[in-house]
């Protein structure tokens, strides 16, 4: 079982030890108001990690503590590990970006766009042209989450049994044609809306590969990388290491919550959110992405697929808060910040809500996970607990600001 491990002292590579042990009191004071169960934290730079805290429990009622080797639901940290899996069945020439989906997924063949009413009354018309594998991994595809409630579209989508994004006991194929039985919101190419799209990416791998998700993720990427405890599912002995999951009280606190179904393999292989991994785990990718595609001798894609995966992909370089569906993305933690192909992308940090350097990029996951690479720093972060907060909270921009303050030179 890998475990990771601080390398290096914080100095030895331009970070502030003072400035870090402000940010492990700050998220110390979470846990002891009761905020967070508890959390785990790695700050690495130039590959090596300079810093890595644990504190508090993993599970709370049995007073379990978090340790290195604690697993975590991840969720949407899932996304960009769909992408890499797609970007290299792009190098292989087996996929392109600019597949119509249908091609690979005859239910998008003929795809509608919403153009009014609501429930039985709503009106569409034939979309001007096709989806694309690229608007699928841009999150442009005109689809959205029934938990949204900001469209008529969303309502559609809860109607239709998918307010969690899938219906009890169906699986990936099933749940994704359903998707395509749906209105868009808007033209595939002309919005951003955070969406299913990467559940239907994860089936447009499968088709293509001939493989189910997690096999071709645990052959392809897992094992290659030595991600050793990332899958879909837990067996008995990792289970012992896995955190409870929390959620927020409204009138304070948190209390367990039921989370992803992590024992046996899951019926529905979610390429958007149902990965389970240890912070080794999510070293070993960020390291990966850090370095281009190479880790440790180990090539998964090449350096310019991922500049390419890191780059925005907005047209006319804009950013998520004006490109973004409103009212569902009109919001300030979006200025700045653009879509490559599976991960935001800083574009303007004078306008972020928080420090962050030009060309970060990473993403985070509802369970209060999030991970970045800061290139023009050298720089890979990760956090880990595991709380789904009721409304926005200020847990990314507080990190990224103490980060901010620790990096010397």
């Amino acid at each position: 079982m890998a475990q990771l491990r601080q390398e290096v002292d914080p100095g030895e590579v331009g970070l502030d030890p003072k400035a870090l042990d402000r940010l492990d009191q700050h998220f110390a004071h979470q846990v002891d108001e009761g905020h967070l169960p508890g959390y785990l934290v790695s700050v690495t730079r130039g590959g090596r990690v300079a810093h890595l805290t644990t504190h508090g429990h993993r599970d709370l009622a049995a007073g379990l503590p978090v340790g290195t080797d604690t697993l975590w639901r991840i969720y949407s940290m899932t996304k960009p590990v769909t992408s890499v899996a797609a970007l290299m069945l792009v190098e292989e020439g087996r996929l392109s970006l600019d597949d119509p989906v249908a091609d690979h997924i005859p239910a998008f063949e003929n795809p509608r766009v919403y153009i009014g009413g609501s429930g039985d009354g709503t009106e569409t018309r034939p979309a001007a042209g096709p989806i694309l594998v690229r608007h699928l991994m841009t999150h442009t595809a005109g689809l959205t989450f029934g938990f949204y409630h900001t469209h008529p579209v969303d309502a559609l989508y809860r109607a239709a049994g998918l307010e969690s994004s899938v219906r009890p006991g169906w699986d990936l194929a099933a749940t994704v044609d359903l998707y395509a039985s749906l209105p868009l919101q808007f033209e595939p190419g002309t919005q951003w809306n955070y969406s299913v799209a990467s559940n239907v990416l994860g089936r447009v791998i499968e088709v293509v590969s001939g493989q189910p998700l997690d096999a071709f993720l645990a052959e392809r990427i897992f094992g290659p990388l030595g991600m050793a405890d990332a899958g879909f599912c837990v067996t008995d002995e990792q289970a012992e290491r896995l955190a409870e999951l929390y959620g927020e009280r409204d009138g304070g606190g948190i209390e367990p919550i039921p989370g992803l179904p992590l024992r046996g393999r899951p019926r529905f292989l979610s390429g958007s959110g149902g990965m389970v991994a240890s912070a080794h785990d999510v070293h070993r990718f960020m390291e990966l992405l850090r370095r281009r595609g190479e880790l440790d001798g180990t090539r998964l894609l090449a350096p310019r697929t991922v500049d390419l995966m890191t780059r925005n992909q907005l047209p006319g370089n804009a950013d998520l808060r004006a490109f973004g569906s409103r009212p569902a993305h009109d919001e300030r933690g979006n200025d700045g910040v653009g879509f490559g192909l599976g991960v935001s992308v800083v574009i303007d940090p004078a306008r972020t809500q928080a420090p962050s350097g030009l060309g970060t990029y990473g993403w985070s996951g509802v369970a209060t996970t999030t991970f970045w690479v800061d290139p023009s720093r050298d720089l890979t972060v990760q956090f880990m607990t595991q709380v789904r907060p009721k409304s926005s909270h200020t847990t990314f921009p507080d990190l990224k600001r103490l980060v901010h303050e620790a990096v010397k030179d």
